[in-house]
């Protein structure tokens, strides 16, 4: 029996006191690191610049570091540190990993360039690492010693008690989870920063540094109450040592005549008891098994990744909330609330009213079938996001867009005859796409008036005309529109032209766009999506008020001042780049088919797993389990590093055709697969050892019965 410290163990309804101490850490640990994660991919993105393969590759290689590191933790914890001790000093790494993240987006933590992003951004990255790499050997670390730490506190007669807990656990878990992916990227969304306004990343990050100091404090305090198991050897390093005994001596032995043996790990039964080998055996034909379980998470945790950026093109109004990219993960941990129990109590026992022999690896395979889905799914979504899309002029190209400021009819000609448009007053024509090379002139006509204008436009770059016409001439002005791509993370861009004759000053939603002079116009200027603003003109001492329309997600607008008169002005929207016009709630079937995947993947496997594993290797096939996970994500960086495919769509019905390959592998796998009780081959096993020392015994009283007529 293990040796263990008590302390002092006052109970609460027939429970130990101290496992409440054990589910706030665990509630405000989930908190913690989800939290972080939901907006993490963004940050890399909009923050460090990144583009979208990097920040992808990242993400995924920080979550494969935080399910390699729990064999870590487990080998500290069983070998040396005991359980409390490795909580204790890993969370400790883990609260000083969330402090360096949160440091690590402060804008203002060096100087900032003109758009006010962070001038020093190596110094951002390399915080940013150090901040990741210590709260993956946190999480990681503690991963595996919280649970069964909590499960240590209870006697051996309270099993009933034992059971509610880990309910209780697993339910803390997603409240952490389902909370901090709600209010995490609501935080992100806010705008901070002394000496420019960014996207309030340092909060988004602090609250979960908070989060994670709490639950390091809150465990501390339960200390004295805890019943702390003294470390006895970790069962993962006997395994490893079994199999590389067995291994080293059939290579040893390879080239001499031996008997054959019935399995490759007998080759161990020199070293290693019979129990043992036996159980090893076990493990490893369910570990085999898990060869092909992480093209599953492969695709699973692209929820973080790859669909958060998806939402980023997507229109977040829901009427009355507007909802931010990342805030579209709840929608995982809502339906998993929803979903467990209605698989569990209805569909089911369907199934097996319906005499469907539904074993937990035909549950498995559904699950991975299901999840190819959730990816095609999500290939549709992709393709109608694409057709929303601008065009934006390829290389050899200009693009020209032409605003008519006058009251009078313009035509314009591109000689030699390349193209013709006519615009009406006070209107504008949308983004002509023509080739750089033969835009040498361009000819203007309006009213009485016209003119030749010679150009010489930069290629691959849109340009905004603006003309009007007066009695005596016609004016004429070109805009540089530095813009290159769509606004990301569903913001808008904005501009002002006055076509008054007098200056103003234009402030719209407590940005100011400066002193505009009759027909100038201003730079663009980032907003928030899904905002209406109130526009003030300030026109000769005298304060007009605008409301806004209401912007959506993803444009850019050029907002022309026409007339001021009473309290108000007049206002046209010139559209630059259309709003993103396919919602987000799009994403819920993806969503749905890949939870449902979830539910019957996941669940079903940490239970197949527990039950064919031996009584004291449950463990191991954990650390195998969670293995799984980490092979996974690196797969999504294996997978779309070398796929070089230019549509996102493309990409989605990539990882869904290998799953579905993979799937139909381990359905095969999963076919000539035999259950095993291990109860009944340990009974087995026990019967087998009495029989031997029954053996071992009446061969020494027969040597001792011989010794003594000597």
């Amino acid at each position: 029996m293990a040796a263990t410290s008590k302390g002092k163990s006052p109970s609460c309804f027939g429970y130990p006191l101290s496992i409440f101490f054990i589910i706030i850490n665990e509630f405000c640990e989930r908190f913690s690191y989800y939290g972080m994660r939901a907006v993490l991919v963004l940050y890399f993105k909009y923050f460090l610049q990144w583009d979208d393969n990097l920040s992808t590759a990242i993400y995924h290689t920080f979550v494969a570091l935080c399910y390699l590191t729990p064999i870590l933790g487990a080998l500290i914890a069983d070998s040396w540190l005991g359980k409390f001790k490795t909580i204790v000093s890993l969370s400790i790494v883990y609260t000083i990993g969330q402090a360096v993240m949160s440091v690590s987006s402060i804008n203002d933590l060096t100087d900032q360039n003109r758009d006010g992003s962070p001038d020093n951004i190596p110094l951002h990255i390399a915080l940013s690492m150090i901040g990741l790499i210590l709260i993956a050997l946190g999480t990681g670390g503690i991963k595996p010693c919280v649970s069964a730490f909590g499960g240590d506190q209870f006697e051996e007669d309270q099993d009933k008690q034992r059971s509610r807990f880990f309910s209780i656990f697993y339910l803390s878990i997603n409240a952490g989870s389902l909370l901090s992916t709600i209010i995490t990227p609501i935080l992100r969304a806010q705008e901070c920063g002394i000496h420019s306004k960014q996207r309030c990343y340092p909060l988004a990050f602090g609250v979960p540094a908070a989060l994670m100091a709490i639950a390091l404090v809150v465990f501390i305090v339960g200390s004295g109450m805890y019943k702390k198991v003294k470390p006895q050897g970790n069962i993962m390093v006997q395994v490893s040592k079994c199999i590389g005994f067995a291994i080293k001596n059939r290579f040893r032995h390879r080239s001499k005549k031996f008997p054959k043996r019935e399995h490759w790990l007998d080759w161990a039964s020199e070293k290693y008891d019979k129990r043992l080998i036996a159980q090893t055996k076990m493990v490893l034909k369910v570990l085999f098994l898990y060869i092909p379980l992480p093209m599953f998470w492969a695709l699973f945790d692209q929820q973080g990744s790859r669909w958060t950026l998806q939402a980023t093109t997507m229109d977040g109004n829901f009427g009355a909330i507007q909802i931010q990219p990342d805030q579209m993960q709840t929608v995982n941990p809502i339906l998993i609330i929803i979903m467990v129990p209605v698989v569990d109590g209805v569909i089911y026992p369907l199934i097996k009213k319906c005499k469907i022999n539904f074993t937990p690896l035909k549950k498995i395979t559904v699950g991975m079938f299901l999840a190819s889905l959730a990816f095609v799914a999500a290939a549709l979504v992709q393709v109608q996001i694409d057709k929303t899309l601008p065009v934006f002029p390829a290389a050899g190209q200009s693009q020209i867009k032409i605003i008519n400021l006058g009251a009078d009819n313009v035509k314009i000609s591109f000689p030699p005859q390349l193209q013709e448009v006519n615009v009406k007053p006070n209107d504008w024509v949308g983004y002509m796409t023509l080739e750089t090379s033969q835009l040498r002139s361009l000819h203007i006509t309006s009213g009485n008036n016209s003119r030749t204008e010679n150009i010489e436009l930069e290629s691959g770059k849109r340009h905004t005309l603006e003309v009007k016409n007066y009695p005596n001439e016609i004016f004429v002005q070109w805009l540089f529109d530095n813009v290159t791509s769509k606004p990301e993370e569903g913001n808008n861009l904005i501009r002002f032209i006055n076509n008054l004759p007098d200056p103003v000053n234009v402030t719209m939603g407590g940005t100011s766009f400066g002193n505009l002079l009759s027909l100038s116009d201003s730079e663009y200027k980032l907003f928030p999506g899904g905002r209406t603003d109130t526009i003030t003109v300030i026109r000769n001492s005298i304060n007009f008020a605008v409301t806004s329309k209401s912007l959506g997600f993803g444009s850019a607008y050029t907002i022309i001042i026409d007339e001021c008169s009473g309290n108000t002005c007049n206002v046209s929207y010139s559209e630059d780049i259309p709003p993103n016009t396919v919602h987000m709630a799009w994403q819920i079937p993806q969503y749905f088919i890949l939870t449902c995947a979830e539910v019957v993947f996941s669940v079903t496997g940490l239970e197949f797993s527990y039950s064919q594993a031996p009584s004291n290797m449950k463990a191991v096939l954990q650390a195998g389990w969670l293995l799984t996970v980490a092979v996974g994500n690196i797969i999504v960086l294996i997978v779309a590093g070398a796929s070089k495919l230019s549509e996102q769509w493309a990409e989605y019905v990539l990882f869904a055709a290998l799953l579905l390959a993979v799937c139909i592998i381990f359905a095969i796998m999963a076919y000539f697969y035999t259950y095993v009780d291990p109860n009944e081959v340990e009974a087995q096993l026990d019967e087998e050892e009495k029989k031997q020392a029954k053996k071992d015994m009446d061969v020494h009283e027969k040597q001792a019965e011989a010794d003594s007529q000597m």
